[in-house]
Order: C-alpha cells, then structure tokens, then sequence
C-alpha cells in the first residue's frame, strides 16, 4: 500500500507543497487538492504581579487525500468512477462522474470536491503518473522542510517509525483507515490540543471560484 507521511513537528505551515499541487496540476484560483490547516488555541492568566503567564500553540497539517485503505468516497460512488488504480491510489474516472457530489459528503477529510467548471468531482490522484514514473508526488519534492514522505507504507514505517493519523482535529483513523502516517509535535501531543480550533476555514474552503 502507498501512503503519506507527515512530521507535524517539522511543518512551518509555509504552503509550499500546496502551491507547488496547484502549479503542478494547473488548478484554477480556489482549488486546491493539498490544504493546510492552522490549528491553533490556548490561553494567558495574569500572574497578579504585573506578569502573565500563556499557554498558546499553533501547529500546521498539510492535508489531502489519504488514499484510505477503507474509502467511503469509493463505496458511496453510484457509478464506479471514484476508484482505486493499478498503483492503490483512490482516482476519479471524468468519464463516468455524473457530479452527485456524494463523495465529497461522504469523505471525513473532505478531499473530494465537486469542481465548479466541470461540474465533476476532483481530488489529489497521489500524482499517479509520477509514482508510475518511479518519482514522488510533487507535493512531497517540494517541501523544504522535508516534513513530508511518500512511499510503500512499510518503507515510510522502517524510515520514520509506526505513527497513525489521530492528530486533531482529523477525525478518527477508525472511519477509513487512510494510508497516512503523523508524527505529532509537542503541541499537538498535549492535552491543550484539545481546546484548540482551525483558524483559517476560509482559506481551507475548497468549493469555490475567485
């Protein structure tokens, strides 16, 4: 199986792998197949000595598909055009997508979208014809903090270690078992994690047209 590896440690949130996924695959504005989530919260206390103390954190999560081992975009899909290549990795066949959008409804990461100007769903394809090609997603090549990987998951494991994907605020790994593997920061692996919230829904919004 392929997947994704990401040192949540590393990111800075600068973007680059999102803008190298649009660049790469001629995306108009307002589409994006990679996204990062800021996710940020804590909090200050006043010390009553004319100091103050905070708990503040921020940590970024570079996002796209996962390629799940159990994917519900594939089995919600009424006419098989959301399905898995020769490779492993979850793609959309243009040719039999009527647009119904349910997997965009059914994907807890919400990766698939409908595209406003073909009316049928898109998503990040793992650069396939790169992987085919022997070369890494562009997304991957393009961080400069190396804070992503990608490969055959039993490779990804002897390189960097067994991680899962539970790093808020993604949902459970349980609902679809995606071939992506996290390793958390400091803030993220914390019990402050849980008060935090994104901060950039906006930016992360991924069904419109500029």
């Amino acid at each position: 199986m392929l997947g994704f590896f990401f040192d949540n440690s590393r990111c800075t949130g600068c973007r680059t792998c999102e803008m190298a996924c649009v660049d790469y695959n001629d995306l108009p504005a307002g589409r994006k197949f990679r996204r990062i989530i800021d996710y940020e919260g804590g909090t200050w206390t006043d010390n009553g000595d004319g100091t103050f103390s905070t708990s503040a954190f921020c940590y970024h999560i570079s996002l796209a598909c996962n390629h799940c081992a159990n994917p519900e975009c594939v089995h919600v899909c009424p006419t098989g055009a959301m399905h898995k290549n020769d490779l492993g990795l979850v793609v959309v066949n243009n040719e039999r997508c009527v647009g119904c959008g349910y997997c965009t409804i059914a994907c807890p990461y919400h990766a698939p979208s409908i595209d406003p100007i073909l009316r049928q769903s898109s998503k990040c394809h793992g650069c396939s014809d790169r992987v085919a090609a022997g070369k890494r997603p562009i997304c991957v090549e393009a961080c400069p903090l190396r804070a992503l990987d990608f490969g055959e998951v039993d490779d990804l494991i002897a390189r960097h270690g067994t991680f899962d994907a539970n790093i808020l605020p993604l949902p459970d790994s349980k609902l679809t078992s995606p071939n992506l593997m996290v390793k958390k920061s400091p803030a993220a692996d914390s019990e402050m994690a849980e008060e935090g919230s994104v901060v950039n829904w906006l930016e992360i919004e991924n069904n419109h047209e500029e």
